[in-house]
């Protein structure tokens, strides 16, 4: 599935390329972790631990060219396999391809060695690396085997796949990215590859309440871009029920430099206040922040 130059340009950028379609990298978080510089929001909020936790994804190919990614989505619109990787291969070859990403950490000074010996059994997938995952047709089985092996799962969609939604198996955490307050701003900064992608996003959020794990509404804000209409947020946000809402900046990082220019990405400031706007007309209130992500957290 993977043209040899897209593989090789993803492991010059340290993905580890796994089966045929899926990836697994070392998070930024987790190498802090391990060098007791600090931890993920999702651990100060959520509970998981940053040293245990492997970004992955079951396919690497996405269905938006998001302005803000990091990614190199340009290049990752690719066709669909007609025969796909096992679940538990994919599992098996994410862990033995993450052990052998942390198996250097030994030899400095920073590392913590218990907590490296920890690392070795990831407790938390973060199902969120690159790509769509809900493009996997089997992201049910990968879900359920991953809680099978006691490893909590962090899936994040892009709310373009309500039909893999329904009768999909929980997850421990389930995310929907809302990256617009309507239709032609989500057009400008998701650049979705679907015609009904306005209809897709409402009938995923409408989803959202029918899922009993706890669920999470993702925003990423683009000063200039989508930085907008506070109400308009609130109202898609109500439609999912969601537990909590993440508020976080647009990082000028990675592909995203080529796309936008540093001025894009906001301050924490910037970030907060707009999330409490979100908040008073939505009714929620501000739970969290951590400014080194630039990003706040709203609770029902």
């Amino acid at each position: 599935m993977i043209p040899d130059k897209l593989r090789k340009e993803l492991e010059q950028q340290h993905y580890k390329i796994v089966g045929s379609h899926s990836a697994v990298k070392t998070c930024h978080w987790t190498r802090r972790a391990l060098e007791g510089k600090g931890a993920c929001y999702k651990q100060l909020w959520y509970g998981i631990q940053s040293h245990r936790c492997m970004q992955m994804t079951p396919w690497v190919a996405c269905d938006q060219k998001c302005l803000f990614c990091w990614r190199i989505v340009e290049k990752t619109a690719l066709a669909k396999l007609k025969e796909y990787d096992e679940p538990s291969f994919i599992i098996d070859e994410c862990i033995r391809e993450h052990r052998r990403n942390i198996s250097g950490f030994p030899g400095t000074e920073m590392t913590d060695r218990k907590l490296w010996k920890e690392a070795q059994n990831p407790t938390n997938a973060a199902i969120s690396l690159l790509g769509e995952p809900m493009m996997y047709p089997k992201i049910s089985g990968l879900i359920d085997e991953f809680h099978k092996r006691k490893i909590t799962t962090f899936l994040v969609t892009n709310g373009q796949h309500p039909r893999e939604m329904e009768g999909m198996s929980e997850p421990t955490q389930l995310y929907i990215s809302l990256d617009a307050p309507d239709k032609a701003t989500y057009k400008k900064t998701d650049r979705p590859s679907f015609k009904d992608y306005w209809a897709r996003l409402q009938k995923s959020l409408e989803l959202m309440n029918s899922f009993r794990c706890r669920r999470v509404i993702r925003l990423t804000l683009v000063r200039g871009l989508n930085m907008l209409n506070p109400e308009g947020y609130a109202k898609l946000i109500a439609k999912s029920g969601c537990d909590y809402c993440e508020v976080k900046a647009f990082m000028h990082v990675g592909e995203a430099q080529k796309r936008l220019p540093r001025e894009a990405m906001p301050s924490h400031d910037e970030v907060k206040a707009f999330g409490q706007q979100i908040a008073k007309h939505l009714g929620y209130t501000l739970a969290g922040e951590q400014r080194a992500s630039r990003v706040v957290l709203l609770k029902k």
